[in-house]
């Protein structure tokens, strides 16, 4: 559907993933840009406390949402190892009051496709659970979400949301798909020592040290992968699923040797061709702190 006519409203667009995705839109829509602090190319807007009357001016004429929006709403809550997890509701609460808003705004408004940036972590238990201990080898899109963290709960609970706005039952079909996006980052060798674990650590059984490193060679993604993702989420003419409701979740991750989670429809539904390998982007630093010799089995720790 690539057309300049075509307008995107991207949310975050100050953040992290805003910066590895944008450009993979820009020259092919129309966009424009909200964050919760706005510079000249930025509209300023708090997407979480704000009145949606006042923010349905950011959806007016809007084809499709990206949204990329989230707020750390306790500096450092999410991740601080000082902070007990189970005090971390409030923290992801509001987020989830972030993504009604925009939901609804673009319900009322009649975009026509919302991008959410879901996460892996929705499905934490999985992996860290059954994963991890050789008794799964890969996690699928279509299984129940479940998460040991409030992080990835707040994430199951945007894709839930998603499918109700999704199915037409409040007045329109709305197309959702929810991003389960893996580790969007360089994976420096140096973060992954044995007794300071990388950020972000979302919940108390994540694996630190060399096994985190493990971990996320099968959850990385390239900044090169993201942007075709995010660009066939957008283009991508049909996303019903089997029952013709158009919703979809997808994982974001790269053509990864280690990769434990399925890329099945974000291959089937959305054309998703991913092109980078952790396995060969990291071949050097593999070698020299794991001293892998031979083909690792995907997903487990321990190789």
């Amino acid at each position: 559907m690539s057309d300049t006519e075509h307008l995107v409203l991207v949310t975050g667009a100050r953040g992290h993933m805003a910066a590895q995705i944008i450009p993979g839109l820009e020259g092919s829509y129309r966009l424009r840009l909200t964050d919760l602090h706005g510079n000249g190319e930025v509209l300023a807007a708090d997407l979480g406390t704000t009145e949606r009357s006042e923010l349905m001016p950011l959806f007016e004429g809007v084809d499709t949402v990206v949204h990329l929006g989230y707020k750390h709403s306790a500096p450092g809550a999410n991740y601080d190892a000082t902070v007990p997890h189970v005090e971390k509701f409030e923290v992801e609460f509001l987020n989830i009051r972030m993504v009604q808003n925009v939901l609804r705004c673009a319900l009322d408004a009649g975009v026509r496709r919302v991008v959410v940036a879901s996460s892996n972590h929705a499905a934490d238990w999985y992996e860290n659970n059954l994963v991890q201990k050789g008794l799964k080898d890969v996690v699928t899109p279509e299984e129940l979400p479940l998460a040991d963290n409030f992080y990835g709960w707040s994430k199951a609970s945007y894709e839930h949301l998603g499918f109700l706005y999704a199915c037409g039952s409040l007045g329109r079909p709305l197309e959702v798909v929810m991003v389960r996006i893996g580790a969007p980052r360089d994976l420096d060798p140096d973060m992954y020592s044995a007794s300071e674990p990388p950020a972000p650590q979302p919940g108390p059984n994540f694996p630190i040290g060399l096994a985190r490193y493990k971990r996320d060679l099968g959850a990385w993604i390239s900044e090169d992968d993201v942007r075709q993702l995010f660009a066939r989420c957008v283009d991508a003419p049909d996303i019903r699923n089997e029952h013709g409701v158009p919703w979809q979740v997808v994982y974001g991750i790269s053509d990864n040797t280690r990769a434990f989670w399925s890329l099945g429809s974000a291959r089937r539904v959305l054309g998703y061709a991913p092109q980078d390998d952790s396995e060969v982007r990291y071949q050097e630093d593999i070698r020299r702190l794991l001293g892998d010799s031979g083909k690792p089995r995907a997903g487990k720790l321990g190789v």
